[in-house]
């Protein structure tokens, strides 16, 4: 699922697509659970409306739109939003992944998994959304309205302290990793980032929060910072679905200190990385590196 860096990347490179241009048509697939907004309704609320900015609100992009409405854009498990002139195997079938050599790309045809398709002002790329799984989701908010899956968004990740983050785990029986995927605590974090945060404070992933000292808080949020910067300076991880706007791969998935490395050595010490659920998640850690 794209976190945190995923979706900042994302941001930061569709930004200048979408941002400041009209959008002249909307383009749907039918009516599913990817749509919050019925497309019916997506489109008339949609054309004619300049887009005006984009931020990203935990793993959510938030675009604002011309005359105070907004529109919620989710991308799940395995949603791309992207250029119609990117390239990358990445956004096209498993069977015609298959049918390509290692290094052929094609340019993007829009399939039936391209629930989304915004065509824009100005003659330059439309911007689409595809998502095999339909696990994103868009919908449409008027000017003023709440949203409930925003409302229920904690700090930031990037700008959790680790004071915040000791208050939150006091009297708390859940594992430290699970404070972490809990998006009312620390938005924006997944699976990826909360073990290798984890890692870099030498905290194990299935300590219980309340045993977690502050120094150790501390350490959890200054490790968290770390990597998402880097991972954003990378262009997040792009192990499965993942593509940017541009159609370029991250390179953070290149860095990775323990997410999915069971069995090989840790980088520090040597000793194989094992691998147990927490939180009901599949998770990484260092035995002798993480305490």
């Amino acid at each position: 699922m794209p976190e945190l860096p995923e979706v900042e990347t994302t941001r930061r490179r569709i930004t200048p697509l979408l941002v400041g241009r009209r959008i002249e048509k909307v383009e749907t697939t039918r009516a599913s659970y990817f749509f919050l907004t019925p497309p019916a309704d997506l489109k008339r609320a949609l054309e004619g409306r300049r887009v005006e900015s984009l931020e990203r609100v935990g793993k959510y992009l938030v675009a604002g739109l011309e005359g105070g409405s907004r529109l919620l854009l989710h991308l799940g498990m395995t949603g791309q939003l992207f250029s119609s002139s990117a390239t990358s195997v990445r956004l096209l079938s498993a069977t015609v992944r298959a049918s390509l050599a290692p290094d052929e790309q094609r340019v993007f045809e829009p399939d039936l998994h391209t629930h989304l398709q915004l065509h824009l002002d100005g003659g330059g790329p439309q911007v689409f959304f595809r998502d095999v799984r339909k696990f994103g989701k868009v919908q449409w908010l008027a000017p003023g309205e709440q949203n409930a899956r925003l409302d229920r968004l904690g700090t930031d990740a990037l700008e959790l302290t680790g004071e915040g983050l000791f208050r939150a785990c006091r009297g708390r029986r859940a594992t430290i990793k699970g404070m972490l995927l809990d998006q009312s605590i620390a938005a924006g974090v997944g699976n990826i980032y909360a073990d290798e945060a984890l890692f870099v404070a030498g905290v194990r992933p299935a300590r219980a929060a309340g045993r977690v000292t502050r120094r150790e808080c501390d350490a959890i949020c200054d490790g968290l910072h770390r990597v998402l910067l880097r991972s954003i300076e990378t262009g997040g991880s792009s192990i499965s679905d993942y593509v940017s706007p541009d159609g370029a791969d991250g390179g953070y998935q290149d860095e990775r200190k323990v997410y999915g490395r069971t069995g090989e050595p840790c980088l520090v010490c040597g000793t194989p990385i094992k691998r147990r659920i927490v939180a009901q998640r599949s998770t990484h850690y260092c035995a002798d590196c993480q305490r």
